[in-house]
């Protein structure tokens, strides 16, 4: 016992000098927010976190894990930023959807977030400057784009500054937590065709009504004893709902990546991805034209999706993303040259790669 007091003093001892280190910390960032305000510079700065980011993982010898000093490091620079300058970040609402789970990751806890109620709300909350960014889901590796996000970025002049990758994890929850209850589940279409072949194994026939979001299914379910919702394990806690089984999403490497959406750009970071639209002339070969520059300067094309324009009939519009800053050289020359060939082209946004986060 007196060896285990001992260590728990030296415990004591360092914990004493990490809070000293913080308020230190603070008190620079402090001086840091005076010069930003009268230079009427960003507050916030997604490739300089990147870069804090990288290189305390590089420097980490252990035993402490880099995840986890990710997340210490993500509170540390979200309660920093509040003390400069508190930020508003508006998302898919209500509380405890996945979009307000990927907020938090992003953000961290310190943000002030602003629940809505749609993917075009939150693009018109940036837009109109009622909050600094937005946070909104933009493909699942399962179920693919989410469209809805794409043609917002048609009628919003908004750029990209970020991304994140979220592990999407579904439960089956409701106020028994008895499955022999269930007589109706509640769940967001997208969530349902997620679970689609376990729910079909273990709750044949059981109806399941739409949602406008999971959380919203998790206050429906908290209503009433013979109703289930698909929803997190934030929805549980928030909704005081019990777990009628955990995991059920049909494939377990289920990530959905959401953007990060502001007025600003974002500058390099070292390591980035930069998102454009175009639409092209109806001719044979047309595409083939625009993607060949990008293969002779070896510029790796990550993703590429089309959409009906909705302005003419068989115009399409083409989302691609692509390894690198838009001022970089080669980048820079290869979208002036297909520029040329669009009937209209438009950079959505350079921002720093994303991380994978379960």
């Amino acid at each position: 016992m007196e060896n285990l007091k001992k260590l728990r003093n030296g415990i004591d001892k360092i914990d004493d000098k990490l809070l000293d280190l913080l308020n230190k910390r603070a008190r620079i960032v402090l001086e840091i927010g005076r010069i930003k305000r009268k230079e009427k510079a960003n507050f916030y700065s997604p490739e300089r976190e990147k870069e804090i980011f990288d290189r305390l993982t590089s420097k980490n010898k252990g035993p402490f894990p880099n995840d986890a000093l990710r997340i210490f490091f993500r509170e540390i620079l979200s309660a920093s930023l509040s003390l400069e300058e508190p930020l508003k970040v508006a998302c898919l609402g209500p509380l405890a959807t996945f979009t307000h789970l990927a907020a938090l990751k992003y953000f961290g806890a310190s943000a002030s977030v602003l629940p809505v109620e749609g993917i075009k709300d939150v693009f018109e909350y940036v837009h109109y400057g009622k909050s600094d960014f937005g946070v909104v889901p933009i493909e699942n590796s399962n179920e693919g784009v989410v469209s809805y996000t794409l043609d917002m970025f048609m009628d919003y002049d908004l750029k990209i500054v970020g991304e994140i990758m979220l592990k999407i994890s579904h439960n089956l929850l409701s106020m028994t937590g008895e499955m022999s209850d269930i007589k109706k589940i509640y769940s967001h279409p997208q969530a349902t065709a997620q679970c689609r072949r376990w729910l079909e194994q273990n709750l044949p026939g059981v109806p399941v009504h739409e949602t406008t979001s999971t959380a919203k299914a998790a206050e429906l379910a908290s209503r009433h004893e013979d109703s289930a919702a698909i929803a997190s394990e934030v929805a549980a806690k928030l909704y005081d709902l019990r777990f009628v089984e955990h995991t059920i999403e049909d494939f377990k490497d289920n990530y959905t990546r959401f953007l990060i959406i502001s007025r600003e750009q974002a500058k390099k970071s070292g390591r980035d991805k930069t998102s454009v639209m175009f639409s092209i002339k109806d001719k044979p070969g047309a595409l083939f034209s625009i993607l060949e520059p990008f293969k002779q300067a070896k510029i790796n094309l990550t993703k590429i999706e089309s959409r009906p324009s909705k302005r003419k009939a068989w115009e399409y519009i083409f989302f691609v993303d692509m390894v690198g800053h838009k001022d970089d050289k080669k980048v820079k020359r290869v979208l002036d040259g297909v520029k040329e060939h669009c009937l209209y082209l438009k950079i959505l946004g350079s921002y720093p790669i994303g991380e994978l986060n379960d």
